[in-house]
């Protein structure tokens, strides 16, 4: 099988954010490879284990997800490749990712594509679906079970609590909900082996595509972080008495009645 995952190095959302002037400073950040990237990861590789075949792991970013291309290396997949816009796009969006990934494959040979279901960091869920639809292919989203059989995929899928199954011909894209498997940690041979497997990275000319082709058609205009929780409140007295407290909370306070 020749497969190839879809990766976004993104802020650890486990460590502490500081905001300045409207962005995220990143000298404070951390960064990992996006955690439903890392179940895509790790579904692709048990697929090579069980029917074989080369994983290409791409991302569309600057050369600091090196490191992070470098971890999926060590994870087992065989090669990677940076798209790198560095100094090209500012704040891509999923219509730019979606488009630069696109130039990438369409001229590529795959049996299947595979990403995260989300970006914890932006949260849109579109360049999987953006991207199929690029390259025509089918497209099943927050799959929890794959498998390949011949030439379809038997899958199940996480529909807002209720359980999917889902038949579809290769040729084909998913993208991995929590509950499809337990992403493995590198071990210190994979990560000896990562050092040289190939890491090619290209830009926007390779792809010739320029920075108008994949100018972001949204445009973020404030960041912030969320406002802190107010502790919670606690009645008194009988269920009666309480009811008019919450009944005058509501009306004072929240103002909702």
């Amino acid at each position: 099988m020749n497969i190839f995952v879809l990766m976004k190095r993104t802020f650890d959302t486990e460590e502490k954010i500081t905001i300045r002037a409207g962005e995220i400073d990143q000298q404070d950040a951390e960064f990992i490879i996006n955690p439903y990237d890392e179940y895509a990861v790790e579904e692709a590789i048990r697929l090579k284990e069980a029917h074989g075949g080369e994983i290409t792991v791409v991302t569309v970013g600057g050369e600091d997800a090196e490191r992070e291309l470098r971890t999926a290396l060590a994870m087992g997949c065989d090669k990677a490749v940076l798209l790198n816009i560095d100094g090209e796009l500012e704040d891509p969006d999923p219509f730019s990712t979606s488009t630069i990934l696109y130039h990438y494959l369409k001229e590529k040979q795959f049996d299947l594509i595979l990403g995260g279901n989300v970006a914890i960091d932006g949260g849109s869920g579109q360049v999987g679906p953006r991207l199929a639809e690029l390259l025509n292919i089918p497209c099943v989203t927050t799959i929890t079970k794959l498998s390949v059989n011949g030439k379809d995929a038997e899958i199940e899928r996480d529909s807002e609590g209720d359980l999917e199954k889902v038949t579809a011909p290769l040729p084909l894209l998913v993208t991995a909900q929590q509950g499809l498997n337990e992403p493995r940690y590198p071990a210190l041979a994979g990560i000896m082996k990562a050092k040289k497997k190939p890491l090619e990275e290209l830009e926007l000319d390779d792809l010739d595509l320029t920075d108008e082709d994949a100018a972001a058609k949204t445009k973020t205009i404030e960041r912030f972080l969320p406002s802190k929780k107010k502790s919670g409140r606690f009645l008194d007295g009988d269920a009666g008495k309480q009811a008019k407290q919450l009944a005058a909370l509501l009306r004072s306070d929240a103002k909702v009645i």
